[in-house]
């Protein structure tokens, strides 16, 4: 970048720098800055200014929802130091709580933005159906105890895959938007022993949509709709019910973030 910070008679290059960060959500209100909540951005943007002095702000890809978690979140952030990618990894994770962790740290492009430049993300979202959930489990899936039909809700996942109309599984239809249209690239459901992972991939995501989603297949699973239920649902893109529910924070993670 062509910005320089003076030191002395010493010219500081200023750089973009692109992170890759994991988190677990559950003491945070979300990734975005919040009045009188902590934040995952805040404790992000207080240890970079502790890192390099002055007013600091790290752009996310995304917002991520009170008690949500990540695996790869990406942020971008322009920094005016002389240390090395490898010594700001370290600076960062030395000064991180321990429920926060910077994975990777490269030098980006000075037109690359973490929310703009994405083409696609992946969250995971992970469900346990046991009578009692394990101690080291409970903050990271939902807790369901009925049996769930797996067939039935892949099913209805397909349905969902595609350009829609997705009113009917957003939070709060009162946002200004520019269009509530998304397109789902992928959408499976999977199961391994007494957990379900659902994955779903989109080009861009609606406020509370992945756990809106979720929160209707478990009630496919259940026996209480139908999978075809999907398709009525984005057919009529009414503003969402308690038909809908939301399913938990505790069960999300933003898995992945693809870039052009």
């Amino acid at each position: 970048m062509k910005n320089r910070t003076e030191l002395g008679d010493t010219a500081i290059q200023t750089r973009r720098f692109k992170l890759i960060i994991a988190y677990d959500g559950t003491a945070y209100s979300g990734w975005q800055i919040q009045p009188k909540s902590p934040s995952v951005q805040e404790k992000l943007e207080q240890v970079a200014e502790q890192i390099c002095g002055g007013k600091v702000k790290i752009h996310g890809s995304g917002r991520t929802d009170s008690g949500v978690h990540a695996r790869g979140q990406v942020a971008h952030v322009d920094l005016a130091t002389r240390l090395s990618t490898k010594s700001l990894y370290y600076a960062f994770n030395s000064h991180l709580p321990e429920d926060i962790r910077v994975l990777k740290i490269t030098v980006a492009a000075d037109d690359f933005h973490a929310r703009r430049s994405a083409q696609s993300k992946e969250y995971r979202y992970f469900l346990s159906s046991v009578p009692f959930v394990l101690p080291d489990k409970r903050l990271y899936c939902q807790h369901v105890y009925k049996p769930l039909d797996l067939l039935a809700m892949r099913r209805a996942a397909a349905y969902f895959v595609g350009e829609h109309d997705f009113t009917s599984f957003m939070g709060n239809a009162k946002r200004d938007l520019e269009t509530p249209v998304r397109r789902i690239l992928a959408f499976t459901v999977s199961k391994r022993g007494t957990e379900i992972m659902f994955r779903v991939r989109g080009t861009g995501f609606l406020y509370k949509q992945v756990r809106s989603m979720v929160g209707f297949l478990i009630r496919v699973g259940e026996g209480a709709e139908k999978p075809e239920a999907v398709q009525e649902l984005l057919y009529t893109h009414a503003p969402r019910t308690a038909r809908v529910p939301t399913a938990s924070g505790r069960g999300l993670f933003l898995w992945q973030v693809w870039y052009r």
